[in-house]
């Protein structure tokens, strides 16, 4: 497929997804179906007519407001919409017109769910985590007996391994949330199934993203000590910075230890 056309059909597949997404980062926290009632004013109950639920257009044509009840509607639907069509169009660039890309085009769309639901309510529910292994080996077994065969998938179990135990020995000292523990394997299968300097580059990005942001958060008196800081968003921001430019990032660290002429 030529790269413009497949970049413009992800792009529409991501706005589409991302306006999905949007009812599953509302709903799922709260226990609601995803499937009834149909999209609905949060504020009066109305239903949101369909010339108004295009992805981002409707937000656009409405101005942001509600059709009936002229209450707010947030700018982050429009913003989950397009970010998302942009990460899957990044996504594609990276992975091209392949087996594996829907396999990452995926877990895009788990990250940004898990992202925001984790910033909103402090948790990564396993409504969403847990069905995500089933779907990565459902997706990426396949693409590796086509492709390099069964190296990918055994790097990956054994990364998910290492990353869950690490992750766990965290949380037996207090230091990270069982929900964590439940999503680091999972990240683990993905980028271990790239390669090791991916999971080494995805691990410790999320440590490195995680506490420059706790820093700021501390100096700007946001947050204090004993807050309590979401640590998802930067596994999910570390793994796809390693998706992204593992093999750069993990060159220029090299190249500090390497003797200079």
């Amino acid at each position: 497929m030529p790269q413009p056309l497949l970049f413009g059909v992800v792009a529409l597949l991501g706005l589409a997804v991302g306006s999905f997404l949007n009812v599953v980062i509302y709903r799922v926290p709260r226990g609601e179906s995803l499937v009834r009632p149909g999209s609905h004013c949060p504020q009066c109950g109305a239903a949101v007519r369909n010339r108004h639920n295009v992805p981002l257009f409707g937000w656009l044509l409405l101005g942001g407001r509600c059709a009936d009840c002229r209450a707010s509607i947030s700018i982050r639907y429009p913003l989950v919409e397009a970010g998302t069509a942009a990460l899957f169009v990044a996504v594609a660039a990276r992975f091209g017109f392949s087996w594996v890309l829907p396999a990452y085009l995926y877990l895009a769309a788990v990250a940004v769910a898990l992202a925001l639901i984790d910033l909103d309510v402090k948790r990564l529910p396993d409504a969403i985590v847990l069905p995500s292994y089933a779907v990565a080996a459902v997706l990426l077994v396949p693409a590796a007996l086509l492709g390099d065969g069964l190296a990918p998938i055994l790097r990956g179990l054994a990364a998910a391994a290492l990353l869950w135990a690490f992750y766990r020995l965290l949380a037996h000292f207090g230091g990270m949330g069982f929900g964590d523990v439940k999503l680091a394997p999972l990240l683990g299968f993905y980028l271990g199934w790239l390669g090791w300097g991916p999971v080494a580059v995805g691990a410790f990005a999320a440590f490195l993203l995680g506490g420059l942001v706790g820093a700021v958060l501390m100096a700007t008196r946001l947050a204090g000590r004993k807050s309590r800081i979401p640590f998802g968003p930067y596994m999910l921001a570390g793994a796809f910075l390693a998706v992204f430019a593992a093999a750069p990032i993990a060159d220029w660290y090299l190249s500090l230890f390497a003797p200079t002429a």
